[in-house]
C-alpha cells in the first residue's frame, strides 16, 4: 500500500509539474518566429527554420469545430490556401488536438480530409502534445499566423473580421475582410503589415490539459 501511495504521489507531482510547464506563449509581432519541429501526416519531419527563404502561413485547425467546418464547407479556407500556394507561400495546417479529444485525427484521416475537402496545405502537422500550439499561443481553431521569408512573424489572429457567435454563421464570407489574403502582397515584400494582430475566434484548441 505504501509503495502504491508513493507511486500515486509521484505520478500526481509529475503531472502537476508537467501541467505547470505547459503555458501558452505570446510571441511578439515583427520579431523572429519561434522555431519548431513537427511530424507531418506522411511521417516527414518538418522544421520551421528549414523553410526560411519562403513565406509561411500557419493555420490551426480542427475539422469537428463548427467554425472550421463552415470555412471548409463553403470553400473559403481552400480559396485562401490556393492564393497563398500560387504566391509561393508554404501553408502549414496544424492539428493540436490531444488524442481522444475533438478534432484529433490519425495521419490517414488527416490526408483523407485534405483530399475530400479539396484543401491544399503544403503540410498537415500533427501536434498531439500541443507543444507547437503552446509555443505560438494558438487559442482557437482557426487561428492564423503569417511569417515572412526572413522568418519574421508578421501577423497573428483571426482569419477575418466576422467574429464569433451567430454573426459568424449569418455573415457571408464575401462581406468579410480577410486578414490573410488581403495582406499577402505585404508579406511577400517582407514588410510590416497594416493589421498585424487581431483576436482569433472559433473553438478552443483541445490541448492535453483541457
Amino acid at each position: 500500500m505504501k509503495a502504491f501511495l508513493t507511486l500515486i504521489a509521484t505520478f500526481t507531482f509529475s503531472s502537476l509539474t508537467y501541467a505547470a510547464e505547459i503555458k501558452l506563449q505570446n510571441p511578439p509581432i515583427n520579431t523572429e518566429a519561434p522555431n519548431f519541429v513537427a511530424i507531418n501526416s506522411y511521417g516527414k519531419t518538418i522544421q520551421l527554420s528549414d523553410l526560411k527563404g519562403s513565406p509561411v502561413i500557419l493555420e490551426w485547425t480542427n475539422h469537428d469545430c463548427p467554425y472550421v467546418a463552415r470555412h471548409y464547407n463553403e470553400n473559403n479556407m481552400q480559396s485562401v490556401q490556393k492564393i497563398a500556394r500560387d504566391a509561393g507561400i508554404v501553408w502549414l495546417s496544424i492539428i493540436s488536438s490531444t488524442p481522444g479529444d475533438q478534432g484529433h485525427v490519425s495521419p490517414e484521416k488527416a490526408n483523407e480530409l485534405t483530399d475530400s475537402r479539396g484543401a491544399s496545405p503544403t503540410h498537415v502537422l500533427l501536434d498531439e502534445s500541443g507543444e507547437v500550439g503552446m509555443l505560438y499561443g494558438a487559442k482557437t481553431t482557426p487561428h492564423m499566423y503569417m511569417i515572412d521569408a526572413n522568418g519574421i512573424l508578421r501577423y497573428k489572429g483571426a482569419i477575418d473580421d466576422i467574429g464569433r457567435g451567430m454573426q459568424f454563421f449569418n455573415t457571408a464570407f464575401k462581406e468579410a475582410k480577410n486578414y490573410v489574403s488581403s495582406q499577402i502582397n505585404q508579406l511577400l515584400a517582407n514588410q510590416s503589415l497594416a493589421i498585424n494582430s487581431t483576436t482569433a475566434y472559433g473553438c478552443s484548441v483541445k490541448y492535453n490539459y483541457d
